[in-house]
């Protein structure tokens, strides 16, 4: 099952994998750990959500700033994605635009579609809107509406909605400077056109013309909509990557968002050992085996030669920025954001733990050993790696028990410790912060055995699963955390994925058995 305390409580997408890790659903959420988890609770579901929870096998995220950004997000992965247990919409459309026609007098219209003549602002997500803030340019510019201008100006002249260019009242040059005003509004700066709203507001309601001055109120609100960044679709004719990274204890953890004609389609998740020029080499690496996009947005300058390299590799002219400010800086914080969630979202955690378990450091990297067979037969040991946290599925291990036979968890716990360790040691690898078992006092006191033996002083604990009680060599009792503690919470969460991983091991040694 899917534990969702690894999830931050952030606004953004949950994309739901099976067991291949194609993309079956895409969700979006306020808050995407109580979303997630509102999947596995005891209740039940419609048929379709139940074979939905069946299949699921992972599960990904991507954090935005807002939930509109998440509508937008979930309406992009849902058409690139196609997942198997979304809605099948297959004549949907995206969400509506306001499109500038491009006219000697410009008409303002409501468009889905961008591949017709005009320019484009949006997508906005509520037709309410979208609708008010049309309706507030028109009237405050007194933009032509008529498809086809006549030759006698129309009712919307007589009561001031149009200044009739259709029979010359506005010349063009003056209707262009109000056309260039629009386009600044629908680029995001609404500061002026709120001003002058609330003004007019103001007004309406000193003369006691409330239903005017309601109307003017929900006008504005409209219209401050179009302050609120949606930089999960941006409308360009071209590709772009953005990348961002964070340098933690010796290691680089880095985020790539691939972008395609405006569109975040694709979120990629790399970490690796820090070294000089490493964002240098990641760049020369990736994009030897991916296409070079028009447009690459880093945190820090590159050297002219990788540049060349780019362009060579891409056949064309590829854009290397480095913003400061504006909608680009928001990107790169937007996927700085996304690292923080991806990799570092239960540091809490680790704290809390560091702080229970009397620890110098906090356990960046935990491994935890379980053991599993049938009535003493196919006796199996698994170890699961946490780093930051988090699942290191890469350095997963499986052990066939070799020194043990029947039941004896004791001496299994023994001999795949002693086998895990004694490699380590001999290779020099690094040794993990903190080792928990699964099990007792028995198991613990095993382990911990062999460690001593082999002259390590790797702090090791042990849960037993009835009480969810922690064992510690040396103390005369167990801890007792409190169930909703942060500290148990990834303690349990890594135990259930060593006794998860032993099981399917187990599994599959039996299955082989029966068909041999």
């Amino acid at each position: 099952m899917i534990d969702p305390s690894g999830l931050p409580e952030e606004p953004g997408c949950y994309l739901f994998k099976d067991s291949t890790g194609r993309v079956i659903y895409v969700g979006k959420a306020k808050n995407l750990r109580k979303r997630v988890k509102s999947y596995f609770q005891k209740r039940e579901f419609d048929p379709k959500t139940e074979v939905l929870i069946r299949n699921i096998d992972s599960v990904d995220f991507i954090v935005t700033n807002n939930e509109v950004e998440a509508l937008i997000l979930e309406n992009n992965l849902i058409k690139k994605k196609s997942p198997k247990y979304n809605i099948d919409l297959k004549d949907s459309k995206r969400y509506a635009y306001i499109k500038l026609t491009d006219e000697e007098f410009p008409r303002l219209l409501v468009s889905r579609r961008m591949d017709e003549d005009g320019t484009f602002f949006g997508p906005f997500v509520s037709a309410a809107s979208r609708d008010y803030i049309l309706s507030a340019l028109k009237k405050t510019f007194q933009i032509r509406t008529c498809k086809r201008m006549p030759k006698k100006p129309c009712l919307r002249h007589q009561i001031d909605l149009c200044q009739a260019p259709c029979a010359g009242k506005i010349g063009s040059d003056e209707y262009s400077e109000k056309v260039r005003a629009i386009v600044s509004i629908l680029k995001g700066r609404t500061d002026e056109l709120i001003k002058s709203k609330k003004c007019e507001m103001n007004c309406a309601s000193a003369e006691l013309d409330f239903e005017r001055a309601l109307k003017l109120r929900n006008q504005i609100r409209a219209i401050e909509h179009l302050k609120e960044k949606q930089n999960m679709e941006i409308s360009k004719k071209y590709d772009e990557d953005i990348i961002n990274y964070i340098i933690k204890n010796g290691r680089v953890y880095l985020i790539l968002f691939n972008i395609y004609r405006g569109l975040l389609e694709n979120k990629q998740e790399f970490e690796f050992e820090y070294g000089d020029d490493f964002l240098e080499e990641f760049l020369v690496q990736y994009y030897s085996e991916n296409t070079v996009p028009a447009e690459i947005i880093l945190p820090q300058e590159v050297n002219s030669s990788l540049i060349s390299f780019l362009r060579v590799k891409r056949g064309k002219q590829v854009s290397v920025k480095v913003p400061k400010i504006g909608d680009k800086k928001q990107l790169l914080d937007l996927v700085t954001k996304n690292i923080e969630a991806s990799f570092f979202g239960d540091i809490e955690k680790l704290e809390e733990l560091k702080n229970k378990l009397h620890l110098h450091e906090a356990p960046v990297v935990i491994e935890c050993f379980d053991i599993s067979h049938l009535s003493g037969t196919s006796t199996v040991g698994s170890m699961v790696q946490f780093r930051n946290a988090l699942p290191d599925k890469s350095n997963y291990r499986r052990f066939k028990i070799k020194t043990v036979d029947g039941i004896d968890d004791t001496r299994a716990i023994a001999e795949v410790v002693r086998r895990r360790y004694v490699r380590l040691v001999e290779g020099g690898s690094d040794l993990p912060d903190l080792i928990i078992i699964d099990g007792g006092v028995g198991q613990l006191n095993s382990a911990a055995a062999v460690l001593k033996k082999l002259g390590l002083t790797v702090p090791v604990i042990s849960i037993a699963k009835k009480f969810e009680e922690v064992y510690m060599p040396g103390l005369a009792f167990p801890l007792r955390l409190n169930r909703k503690s942060k500290a148990l919470q990834l303690v349990r969460r890594i135990r259930d994925e060593a006794h998860r991983f032993a099981i399917s091991y187990n599994r599959l040694l039996r299955k082989k058995e029966l068909l041999r």
